[in-house]
């Protein structure tokens, strides 16, 4: 479309500052975008027309391979002086009547079964074939797979560091492990040992295959990460392979759960490394991944699988894939800044309860506790400081992985769709919606995963999200008219491909959601008048208020949320839509005179310690609305963004009274998951507040809020509505407090 396409990935300028500086992703004239799918004989040394026919053989082939041997990596595991230490301690029993000799060989058998993830090593011609089978696999369920050759030129001179490259991505699709060793392959890089930390799935190889690939599984028995992190042997044993990994010079790939954060604790694993001495410096590499469709193969059903092999014998429009490889940035330099760190923060119900129930602010300024996301029960030899920077990392590689994706061309028609004109629109007004959001997106250093003309944009679009809209024509001239379908399905689809933009625009949404707080407090319950001025250090509040019931990764931890805040409030400014209001003085601007004529200073024994604005009285800066006659669409749009959070907390809370109790938090989630989808019924539309990742979202909520408490006493966290939110007047603070921010 001709837009400017500009750089993204580029490390943070306060954290890795050297990281930075060494420019290892340039702003250069484009070297463009490469299909992986599409291999023909100018990939290969050949020419010919038999070679047409089997390049992409030739190609594979062709590719370099770095071998990664086991050897004796279970010898040194097992050797190790971590696990050497735990195993003691497990068979040195309590009951003194229990020799340590009876202990041992229980303690060696069950250290033998953890070992045999020691065996997972890279074959190259299994590599090969499998690299192969992918190539043509993903042709049939894409239409592209589009990497950035300038990220690519990166890596390559990120490998010239001699560190070890650990590749991190936020999980979009079960499919986001091969597409990255895939791409990697096909540029002659190393391909890393995948991190898969849940057991296989009926339709996946083998274990035996995948080991072989170079994916680290859990032990075979465990059903779940959380089962085999409380065993006290799987710790040692796991962080010692990472480390010797690592040591070997071997790349590693980690993929985090943005609804919780998982998978923290290999980023912990690997950082430990560092500080054993095993290596030197790791350099991190964030990477966003975008689908046009999404697809989920790893957790479907048989029948969800025999649908989809039919649509692709039927031809059915298929989507592209954007890959992104931000900076590498030394996770060495980011550990000992000291400026991505979470330690001192206050727990959420600290921060928010003065304020909900008596109408305090003081409380508010202070940072929120997120220890929830590696829980002690995880990795217990790490010590508190460590833990909190593992947080802190984590934080930061979400945020850092978010920011690097791409937005497609679904995601912007979902998010006009959804949030603009959900009772339809015309194509001609969507087409010109469109190119604002485009520029808006582009303003905001976020790329997007598409070139080409603006008709051909909207035809891809609209062909695979067809299944989720209603089309009309419109007389008389038939112009098509487009709405989403008003089911449970659509909505939830539609709201998926809408999520990256709530992050591209979370500033803007938090301000536009404050500021229709504070107009609806200026006018009680009637309709909204904003013909009126607002406070900056009142909208501050609001904007903060509001910060500390995001999930993780929509800010760093490198800022505060104060600091956040501030930034809201300047965002809506120059988005146009707030204007700072003059405000007129007694005193003229240029007069450094008090208002009763006497020039004071302050009182300092430091002459340095003084300046010019000691003498002057702060500004208190004032706002309105800059358009109040066209402003309230734009300011919907943006509240829209965060209402279908702030929607699923108030449904949720309005239910909490259904729930039995104690419960476990596993049948919570389930039981709030059906009120919620019952309350969309009954509310026939905003299905996609009852999304279960909204589910989960609001019950981490709640816990930090105090509104449900946990009791780990027993052998399952059981929860239980707490005393104070059991009254019917606490209840109702909370739930005006969260539907204050709703401009509905």
């Amino acid at each position: 479309m001709g837009r400017f396409r500009p750089l993204v990935g580029q490390c943070c300028h306060q954290c890795t500052p050297e990281s930075l500086g060494l420019k290892l992703l340039r702003n250069t004239p484009p070297l463009g975008f490469q299909n992986l799918t599409c291999v023909n004989e100018t990939h290969t040394g050949y020419r010919g027309w038999l070679v047409r026919r089997v390049c992409c053989l030739l190609f594979v082939w062709g590719c370099e391979v770095h071998p990664s041997p086991a050897g004796d990596r279970r010898h040194r595991v097992y050797g190790s002086e971590r696990c050497v230490r735990q195993a003691l301690m497990t068979a040195c029993s309590p009951d003194e009547t229990k020799a340590m000799e009876q202990v041992m060989p229980e303690v060696r058998s069950h250290l033998g079964r953890l070992l045999t993830i020691t065996h997972t090593f890279i074959s190259p011609w299994l590599l090969r074939l499998v690299s192969w089978m992918l190539l043509k696999f993903f042709s049939l369920i894409f239409c592209s797979v589009q990497v950035n050759l300038n990220q690519m030129a990166a890596l390559h001179r990120a490998t010239q560091l001699k560190y070890p490259l650990v590749y991190v991505c936020v999980r979009q699709s079960g499919i986001d492990h091969a597409l990255i060793c895939l791409t990697l392959f096909c540029h002659n890089l190393r391909v890393p040992y995948t991190i898969y930390p849940v057991p296989p799935q009926p339709f996946c190889l083998p274990r035996s295959i995948l080991q072989r690939l170079g994916v680290v599984l859990l032990p075979e028995g465990s059903g779940s990460e959380r089962d085999a992190e409380m065993d006290s042997l799987y710790s040692p044993v796991m962080t010692s392979f990472i480390g010797e990994l690592l040591r070997e010079g071997a790349a590693v790939s980690v993929v985090i759960c943005a609804s919780g954060g998982h998978s923290g604790q290999w980023l912990a694993r690997v950082h430990q490394a560092i500080s054993d001495g095993l290596v030197p410096d790791v350099s991190v590499v964030p990477v966003g991944i975008s689908y046009d469709c999404l697809i989920k193969l790893c957790h479907a059903g048989l029948m969800s699988a025999l649908r989809f092999a039919v649509s692709l014998l039927k031809g059915d429009h298929r989507g592209s894939v954007r890959i992104h490889f931000a900076q590498a940035f030394s996770l060495k330099e980011m550990c000992e800044s000291g400026k991505c760190r979470v330690d001192g923060g206050r727990p959420l119900q600290d921060l928010l309860l003065t304020a909900i129930l008596h109408d305090r602010m003081d409380t508010i300024f202070s940072q929120k506790d997120v220890s929830w996301l590696l829980p002690p029960a995880v990795m217990p030899e790490l010590s508190p400081a460590d833990r909190q920077q593992t947080i802190a990392l984590t934080l930061h590689l979400m945020y850092s992985s978010t920011t690097s994706m791409a937005v497609m061309s679904t995601s912007l028609v979902s998010c006009l769709l959804l949030h603009k004109h959900r009772k339809g629109v015309r194509v001609s007004v969507l087409c010109r919606d469109i190119c604002w959001l485009l520029e808006e997106v582009l303003f905001r250093n976020t790329d997007v995963g598409y070139g080409g003309s603006l008709v051909g944009l909207v035809h891809h679009a609209l062909s695979l999200l067809h299944p989720y809209l209603l089309l009309a024509a419109a007389p008389p001239t038939g112009e098509p008219i487009i709405a989403p379908r008003p089911d449970l399905d659509s909505l939830l689809i539609l709201s998926q491909h809408c999520d990256l933009l709530t992050h591209v625009f979370i500033h803007e949404a938090v301000g536009a959601c404050a500021v229709s707080a504070m107009l609806s407090e200026v006018v009680g319950c009637g309709d909204l008048e904003f013909n009126v001025v607002l406070g900056q250090e009142e909208l501050t509040e609001k904007s903060l208020q509001l910060t500390h019931l995001l999930s993780p990764g929509f800010i760093p931890p490198c800022q505060t949320a104060h600091g956040f805040a501030l930034d809201v409030v300047d965002s809506m400014v120059r988005c146009g839509v707030l204007v700072m209001e003059e405000v007129q003085k007694d005193t003229p601007v240029c007069d450094f005179m008090k208002r009763q004529g006497v020039l004071s200073w302050a009182a300092s024994d430091n002459p340095d310690q003084s300046s010019d604005s000691d003498c002057e009285e702060p500004d208190v800066r004032s706002y309105k609305l800059s358009q109040p006659s066209q402003c309230p669409q734009l300011l919907f749009f943006l509240c829209s963004l965060l209402s279908v959070r702030l929607r699923a907390l108030c449904w949720a809370l309005e239910s909490l009274h259904y729930l039995p109790s104690p419960i476990t938090e596993r049948d919570c989630l389930s039981q709030l998951h059906a009120h919620l989808k019952n309350r969309a019924q009954l509310d026939k539309a905003h299905y996609e507040s009852s999304s279960i990742d909204l589910v989960r979202m609001v019950l981490r909520t709640f816990i930090d809020l105090g509104v449900l408490i946990e009791d780990g006493q027993r052998e399952d966290v059981y929860l239980d509505v707490s005393p104070l939110f059991s009254q019917c007047a606490h209840k109702e603070k909370l739930l005006q407090f969260f539907k204050q921010f709703m401009y509905n």
